[in-house]
């Protein structure tokens, strides 16, 4: 009977209904919800002077309405600081996690996700030059390009990514320093070539971004335990 009802509800009426069992003793505020062109499956909410926000990826405008009502709990919960049962959480990963619904988030992020890609050339080093050296040592120079550059900011924290959505590679500004050596510069984008070679794998709502095969590949890198120690120095 509930999933029945479900498919007659606005989500905006999903809102209320999920806020007056949340908050039963509180005043229903306005709400409005809102589906937005983001560049990913983001949602976000806000309380201001009586008018409750929601701004919704569009994205989820298709969504079943069991997927807006666990997401309803979900950010609802977030803005009232009420811990979210496991099944909402489940039912809108497993969504997330869809081979459709990624490749949908694949696509949109391509299309409206801006990215800025510096160029491969650095100050100290150039990482096309790295690159096509590593893709043929390691690769069998079979490997296709993907963009290079450098963040705009030196971070210690996340020293290099892969985007496969623009399919750049993107190393931390911080190993474009003489001080650093090549070895550390080399196991880092070694390390992002992977994530080319091995894409992320999804079984239900587990998402695994080093597989076992990734694990093995980097074991095979050369004086990995020296370059490992060398970006524990730089952190």
């Amino acid at each position: 009977m509930l999933q029945t009802a479900l498919l007659f509800e606005t989500t905006g009426q999903i809102y209320e209904r999920v806020h007056r069992e949340l908050r039963p003793r509180t005043e229903l505020p306005v709400i409005r919800v809102k589906y937005c062109r983001f560049a990913n499956a983001n949602s976000f909410i806000r309380l201001k002077d009586g008018l409750l926000e929601v701004k919704i990826s569009d994205m989820l405008e298709g969504a079943p309405a069991p997927i807006q009502e666990a997401l309803a709990y979900i950010l609802l919960g977030k803005l009232y600081r009420r811990p979210v049962h496991s099944h909402h959480q489940l039912c809108y990963r497993r969504w997330l996690n869809r081979a459709d619904v990624r490749k949908q988030i694949h696509v949109v992020r391509s299309v409206r996700g801006r990215k800025f890609v510096s160029g491969p050339e650095g100050e100290h080093y150039d990482l096309q030059q790295i690159f096509d050296e590593l893709n043929v040592r390691h690769f069998g120079g079979l490997m296709a390009v993907p963009q290079l550059g450098w963040s705009r900011r030196p971070s210690k924290t996340l020293l290099g990514h892969f985007d496969p959505s623009h399919n750049a590679v993107i190393l931390s500004r911080i190993l474009d320093r003489p001080t650093v050596p090549r070895l550390a510069v080399e196991y880092v984008l070694y390390h992002e070539m992977l994530h080319l070679k091995h894409p992320v794998e999804h079984k239900g709502t587990r998402r695994c971004v080093h597989t076992p095969e990734f694990r093995a590949d980097e074991k095979l890198f050369p004086h990995l335990e020296e370059a490992k120690r060398l970006l524990r120095h730089l952190s």
